[in-house]
């Protein structure tokens, strides 16, 4: 069932997920035929323009990022009030939810997922992108067992504008200590948040838990993590010491960036890597054989040094100096942040009850007005109300593009609306000018790339791609064969291309054309879509004019368009009959035999020597194959026995 159509193209359909600010749904790409998730802003956020820019900032910031591990960005817009993005649609099922299905995972499939991430991060961190979310819930765990990084709702470009405010944006459980104090972040603190998620991974729970994200924040800032191995034996003591280093609470002791923890993960998955050295302090748990204890021990708000001090008879341990020193400083560190989020609560109250005061009990400022919202008003519209309100005149008037106020509208306006200034002050207008416009580019060459590869290309020269219907071709198949326009046409940002993939060579069976005639085969051949090649060859078996043979063979399988060889008998074939007179039987029979003849021998006396030949018929030549009559002397006849001369006397 279609929902909804965004963008003339994206036909909403069932919903998949939810999330804070948005709403994600599948979808289907009517110009491209696949498959897609799109996700909504909810509502309630459309008209925040502050959320509207962290909106178009995901889209942008993801779709500048190419990578199989992060989750791919395909088109963003506006459509009335509705913002969307749509993206890459994953099979799979998130990291949170399997390990809450499956519980921990073997060492090496941790270090597996871990290593992926780092790749993406490395991807991220290369164009200036922090994710500052790094959790399970945004790691898709795909059929295959690879892993796709979402959501950058909260990325931000490390010197972007909207990072000034410093706001504490995450899940509490897996942000770095100094996201949590709202310090300048870098690409240490996504680290931060993998190492959680691989201890997670590896222990079935996290590292840090509370009542609430107040109190698993100062955890983050303050205490220390039990070591995975003390949850899970079998943790691998190689991946337990790559984990503890991302865990470091100083930024500066972690992999200073995502490619070297990839190098280092890859290296503990090929066999040679057997423990990182890190400075971080663990705590312990009291007694390994009672879980239940330890998760009471890490929900408390004593730091879990405290906990240290007890050994598995439930006796405390004397602290060393540096223990008492680390946790006195753990304490004081504690201290100051529960403090400052006090201090920053009873700020806001007095805030709140002053504006409370002022509203309340003041009323209206003496001689200052609030400014009315002209925003997204029709030029021609803003300006007669301001100059229709007595409070307020016009000032200058500017022009300026936008991509998501239309033309002619106002898209800025100075002073904001309901801010409250002297009567007479001036209005000053932005109108938008509409979308930038496009930027002129070039066609690329797109043929023999794969589907893939022709994405990218599109997606860095911001032009659609459409595929067309799949042809046959001599490149091969998923390859762009043709494409339009043509390579090097003059384009635009936004304009489509049509491209149309191979199916691979066409394959054509060659068929029996035994027997018939030269016409019939050649005419078999062609509609077969196969070129007939000729050649003659004499047969005592065919008649003349009649196929003796084709390579190759009947029912052989060939590229459409392969020639194929007839061969056309000329009938049989004649030779001379060698003259085998006066020649001995066994000379004679060879030579006939070599020239392709039979023999049929007889005998007859002669005055020839015995087995000499006497006589051949026939003569001359004969079809080869054909039999040859050889008379063979069998020497002088027999004399009659002498007479006996009668009987004398008589």
């Amino acid at each position: 069932m279609v929902l909804k159509k965004l963008g003339g193209r994206y036909a909403v359909q069932d919903k998949i997920g939810a999330g804070g600010m948005a709403t994600v749904y599948r979808g289907l790409d009517e110009v491209l035929g696949r498959t897609v998730a799109i996700k909504t802003m909810l509502p309630q956020y459309a008209t925040d323009p502050s959320f509207a820019a962290r909106f178009k900032q995901e889209a942008q910031a993801a779709a500048a990022l190419q990578s199989p591990y992060i989750v791919s960005v395909y088109d963003w817009g506006k459509d009335e009030d509705t913002y969307y993005i749509v993206m890459e649609y994953l099979r799979g099922t998130d990291l949170k939810s399997g390990l809450r299905k499956h519980g921990a995972l073997e060492s090496k499939k941790v270090a597996q997922i871990g290593s992926q991430i780092a790749q993406a991060l490395s991807v991220a961190h290369k164009h200036d992108i922090i994710h500052r979310d790094i959790k399970p819930q945004n790691i898709m765990v795909q059929p295959d067992g690879n892993i796709k990084v979402m959501d950058f709702g909260i990325a931000r470009a490390k010197n972007s504008h909207l990072t000034q405010d410093n706001s504490v944006l995450g899940t509490a459980h897996y942000v770095s200590p100094e996201q949590t104090q709202g310090k300048d972040l870098g690409p240490t603190t996504d680290i931060y948040s993998l190492g959680v998620v691989m201890y997670e991974a590896a222990t079935g729970q996290v590292p840090f838990q509370g009542d609430d994200a107040i109190s698993v924040a100062l955890k983050q800032v303050n205490e220390l993590p039990v070591p995975p191995s003390q949850i899970n034996p079998a943790i691998d003591p190689a991946l337990e010491s790559i984990i503890l280093k991302c865990m470091e609470k100083d930024p500066a002791n972690r992999f200073q960036s995502a490619n070297e923890l990839y190098r280092v993960l890859r290296d503990y998955l090929a066999g040679r890597i057997t423990s990182i050295p890190t400075t971080t302090q663990v705590a312990t748990i009291t007694n390994t054989a009672n879980l239940d204890s330890a998760a009471a021990t890490m929900t408390s708000t004593r730091p879990i040094a405290r906990a240290a001090r007890q050994s598995a008879t439930g006796q405390y341990r004397p602290q060393t100096a540096t223990q008492q020193a680390l946790e006195m400083e753990a304490g004081r560190r504690k201290r100051k942040i529960r403090n400052t989020v006090l201090g920053i609560l009873a700020s806001l109250a007095v805030i709140a009850a002053a504006i409370f005061f002022v509203t309340s009990v003041l009323g209206d400022r003496e001689g200052q007005y609030p400014v009315p919202n002209y925003m997204y008003l029709s030029q021609e519209e803003a300006e007669q109300q301001i100059e229709a309100d007595e409070h307020f005149t016009l000032g200058e008037v500017d022009e300026n593009y936008s991509e998501t106020v239309p033309e002619g509208h106002v898209m800025e306006q100075t002073p904001a609306p309901n801010r409250y200034f002297p009567e007479g002050t001036a209005i000053d207008l932005i109108i938008s000018k509409g979308p930038t416009p496009a930027e002129s580019v070039t066609a690329p060459d797109l043929l023999d790339k794969t589907a893939s590869e022709v994405d990218e290309i599109l997606r860095e020269l911001k032009l659609i791609g459409r595929a067309g219907d799949e042809v046959y071709s001599d490149l091969p198949a998923g390859h762009v064969a043709e494409q339009d326009p043509a390579p090097g046409s003059a384009m635009k940002a936004g304009d489509t291309i049509t491209y149309h993939l191979s199916k691979g060579t066409e394959q054509a069976i060659v068929p029996d054309v035994l027997n018939d005639t030269e016409e019939g085969a050649r005419e078999a051949l062609t509609a077969a879509g196969l070129e007939p090649e000729v050649s003659y060859a004499s047969s005592n078996n065919v008649y003349a004019g009649r196929v003796i043979s084709t390579y190759p063979g009947p029912g052989e399988t060939v590229d459409r368009g392969s020639t194929v060889t007839i061969t056309i008998s000329t009938g049989p074939s004649t030779q001379d009959i060698p003259n085998v007179i006066g020649m001995d039987y066994e000379s004679g029979m060879a030579a006939l035999n070599d020239a392709g003849f039979y023999i049929d021998p007889v005998y007859e006396e002669n005055d020839a020597a015995v087995g000499t030949i006497i006589g051949q018929a026939p003569t001359g030549s004969a079809v080869v194959g054909s039999t040859i009559t050889i008379t063979i002397s069998t020497g002088p006849a027999a004399p009659n026995p002498p007479g006996d001369g009668g009987t004398p006397g008589g």
